[in-house]
């Protein structure tokens, strides 16, 4: 097994394996069988599903899970995994993400430099060819709002926000599965830019209120169970 697999495989066999009878989590010498890798690899894994809160470690007791108290990036991490996330921090997140980026917006305008520009026109341009290619936009709505993100010139927000789309990438396919849901999401995208060419911190806070509010009430709808087209939330992924 590929290193940069191991850790989101360890996490999804530990989730599934706590759901099993017995409740009980195999040992690392078991792991280490199981994944065909050193014990070594296991430990080093280990640690960093323990660093991520997901699972603990007690000495002549064994390995348990506390996905209850896991961290953002665990979250992200049983996201790539395919491990169901429990749909009330889903909801969370969504809410966490909207007042994130609304602030985003409003230090795009200051700080936005030329090539920012260029690259949220490029998403655009794009985002209209695959509009009329009869596509989604699942990609290009993570890049476009990404990007935004990195026009605040702050790395650490950046990543912070990045999380939120690896949550979410099973989810954006479906939510861009809707032909009217793209073009209205696409036109937002255009007038949050002009804001934004324009400077104007109050209005690019205000429109992307106003866009992301359409994805706040899609994830409420979901975790109510309003959404007759789709299943309920504690049967999907992120």
């Amino acid at each position: 097994m590929k290193e940069n697999n191991l850790l989101p495989d360890l996490a999804a066999f530990l989730y599934q394996q706590s759901k099993e009878e017995s409740g009980r989590l195999p040992s690392e010498r078991e792991l280490a069988d199981h994944f065909e890798v050193s014990r070594g690899q296991i430990r080093e894994a280990l640690a960093i599903l323990e660093a991520m809160r997901i699972v603990e470690r007690r000495a002549k007791s064994g390995i348990y899970l506390t996905t209850n108290q896991a961290s953002v990036e665990a979250m992200a991490l049983f996201a790539r995994a395919g491990v169901p996330l429990d749909p009330v921090q889903i909801y969370e997140t969504v809410e966490l993400r909207k007042i994130h980026e609304i602030k985003a917006a409003e230090l795009a305008c200051d700080r936005a430099t030329e090539e920012n520009f260029e690259r949220l026109r490029e998403i655009l341009r794009i985002s209209e060819q695959k509009i009329a290619a009869g596509e989604g936009l699942a990609r290009e709505d993570r890049d476009f709002h990404l990007e935004i993100v990195r026009a605040t010139q702050n790395s650490v927000f950046h990543k912070v926000c990045s999380v939120y789309y690896i949550m979410g990438e099973q989810r954006l396919p479906i939510y861009f599965n809707d032909a009217e849901r793209v073009r209205r999401s696409h036109a937002e995208h255009i007038r949050i830019f002009e804001a934004l060419q324009r400077r104007d911190g109050n209005l690019a806070q205000a429109l992307m209120s106003a866009h992301l509010q359409g994805a706040e009430s899609y994830w409420k709808g979901l975790l109510d169970g309003s959404d007759g087209a789709t299943p309920a939330l504690n049967t999907e992924k992120v």
